[in-house]
């Protein structure tokens, strides 16, 4: 934990397919600072988008999340997780397909990894099938090229973003 100014803060690191999809879950959210895309789980240091892409580098498409946590737990944010992809998918979400979409929780120190793992069994009992979201702890987070950041904010009006992230948006909404 660190502080900024007399606010807590915490950071959670979280991939769920496309980081644009994660990154609009999380933006709106009381208690969340900031949400940054990026890349963590991989070989190489400083992945470029292209190199992510290749399936090469190993890394995943996530996103950190900044947050207070007087105003939103950890457990909160790991509920919406698994409410807004599809955990059971191996490497894929919808039409994205390959590793740098797969499901994964990087907790950021032991008890995230334990909150997380205690998540994801809860959670598997409301899916069909198995859950293959892997939990790691402490990998490092390596920021996304600018044009990543904000991207349904910034593009409204996307193909992308109409056709895959408002749906999904609406969809969560509605579960509240």
């Amino acid at each position: 934990m660190c502080f900024a100014g007399n606010m807590e803060e915490e950071k959670a690191v979280v991939g769920g397919g496309c980081f644009w999809c994660v990154e609009a879950v999380y933006e709106s959210l009381p208690g969340i600072k900031s949400v940054q895309s990026g890349y963590a789980a991989g070989l190489a240091p400083n992945p470029t988008y292209k190199e992510v892409c290749s399936g090469l580098s190993g890394h995943a498409e996530v996103v950190e999340i900044t947050f207070d946590p007087s105003v939103i737990e950890y457990d909160e944010i790991l509920e919406l997780f698994w409410d807004a992809h599809d955990p059971t998918t191996l490497n894929r979400q919808g039409a994205d397909a390959g590793t740098q979409y797969r499901s994964i929780i990087i907790a950021q120190d032991a008890s995230q990894r334990e909150a997380a793992e205690k998540s994801k069994k809860v959670a598997m009992s409301r899916f069909k099938d198995p859950v293959v979201t892997e939990i790691i702890e402490g990998e490092i987070f390596y920021p996304a090229e600018d044009y990543h950041q904000d991207f349904a904010l910034q593009n409204p009006t996307h193909p992308y973003v109409r056709a895959v992230i408002a749906p999904k948006l609406s969809k969560i909404r509605e579960k509240k």
